[in-house]
């Protein structure tokens, strides 16, 4: 069953999962950011207002996007990755970028710092569906044909690691291979490209002091508690201390200066503090919820014939599950420490703009594949009615 208004068809099982995990989100970055606000700007609301503006633009943008047809954007494509990297170029340039704990990731517009890497990652989609929905053939029978979209991946990604970004360099990668992947790349040319991403991704851990040091604190923290393992070992306590149903929403201690960024990188550790196993599960639930829900509408678009918003809905199911699976692993500690937001949850206005554009999309593959099947069930009856009347 799908609502319509209007023209327009919503997905309820979509639509319920995004409102929930924004709802649960903003409580979330709320309680964990009132004594921030305080601390830094003399008011306990600084954080949850901005929060809310930052959730109503996304709102807006997510609606602009979702007006926007899917024939628009595989046109625009290829222009729009251009514009991203040229956006990663610009991040670089003195004086343009803004630089927060010591990388250079945001552009300041109208007072909202807009991640770049995070409008990457929404144009990679687009362009690798678009790319994947030309040149199939090419794609599944040579491997020239996984090649050639991987080099303007891999330019993005060095300019990606010069901000620093490994976790979103990683991400657009994964997205890019996901995709080919689906779309029937040879098994054994994927192992070999997948292999050889491996060993460039240790080398660049090994050479760089900072991620190594990353590394080996995430196989042994408490080595370190105080310095390079304190951000985990905060993590691991407040998953500790949340035990079943957690010490209670705005009761936990930890977020008070006890675990770096707290509203942003780590609100997953909040959850577990305040609401216990319980909240973890459910917001695990949840985001399973979005990813099974993201692919089926690829599914549905793809047996309706529109490959491309196909492909964009694959894109966008793998963006959401590894990033989310990377965020919630940092902070269990099954994954080394990445700067990488809970998407639709963690504070920030780019991350939150962008993810509700990339859900804005998806609402628009699943109301046009809806009308699709909608328009063939009606000419079917109407093929019935001539038949028999």
């Amino acid at each position: 069953m799908k609502t319509r208004v209007g023209r327009f068809h919503f997905d309820p099982v979509l639509l319920s999962v995004s409102i929930s995990l924004l709802l649960i989100g903003y409580v979330m970055v709320a309680s964990a950011s009132l004594h921030l606000g305080i601390k830094m700007t003399g008011s306990g609301l600084y954080y949850p207002v901005r929060q809310l503006m930052h959730i109503g633009l996304g709102l807006i943008f997510g609606g602009l996007v979702a007006a926007v047809p899917m024939k628009v954007w595989e046109q625009n494509g290829p222009g729009l990755f251009i514009a991203g990297l040229l956006l990663l170029v610009i991040v670089l340039i003195p004086g343009l970028g803004v630089k927060v704990n010591g990388s250079v990731r945001w552009l300041s517009v109208g007072g909202v710092r807009i991640q770049v890497s995070e409008v990457v990652k929404f144009f990679s989609v687009i362009y690798m569906a678009g790319y994947v929905t030309r040149y199939q053939e090419s794609v599944q029978n040579a491997a020239f044909g996984l090649l050639k979209p991987l080099g303007l991946f891999s330019v993005a990604s060095l300019l990606l690691l010069l901000e620093p970004d490994f976790g979103s360099a990683v991400i657009i990668i994964m997205i890019a291979m996901g995709v080919m992947f689906l779309a029937g790349a040879r098994l054994s040319q994927f192992i070999v490209l997948l292999a050889g991403i491996g060993v460039l991704a240790i080398l660049l851990v090994y050479f760089s002091p900072y991620r190594l040091i990353r590394v080996t604190s995430f196989m042994d923290p408490w080595a370190d508690p105080l310095n390079s393992g304190f951000q985990l070992v905060q993590a691991l306590i407040s998953f500790g201390r949340g035990e079943w149903l957690g010490v209670g929403l705005g009761s936990g201690i930890q977020k008070l200066f006890y675990l770096p960024e707290a509203h942003t990188d780590f609100l997953f550790s909040v959850i577990a503090e305040e609401l216990g196993l319980v909240g973890v599960v459910i917001v695990i639930g949840l985001f399973s919820l979005l990813v099974w829900r993201t692919f089926a509408i690829g599914v549905a678009a793809e047996q309706a014939g529109q490959r491309f918003s196909a492909f964009i809905a694959y894109g966008l199911g793998i963006w959401f599950g590894f990033q989310s699976f990377v965020n919630m692993g940092v902070n269990m500690g099954i994954l080394p420490t990445k700067g990488l937001t809970l998407p639709l949850m963690s504070y920030g206005g780019g991350s939150m703009m962008i993810m509700c554009c990339a859900l804005g999309l998806l609402f628009r593959i699943q109301s046009e594949t809806a009308g699709i099947n909608a328009g063939t069930a009606s000419m079917r009856r109407s093929g019935t009615r001539k038949r028999y009347g």
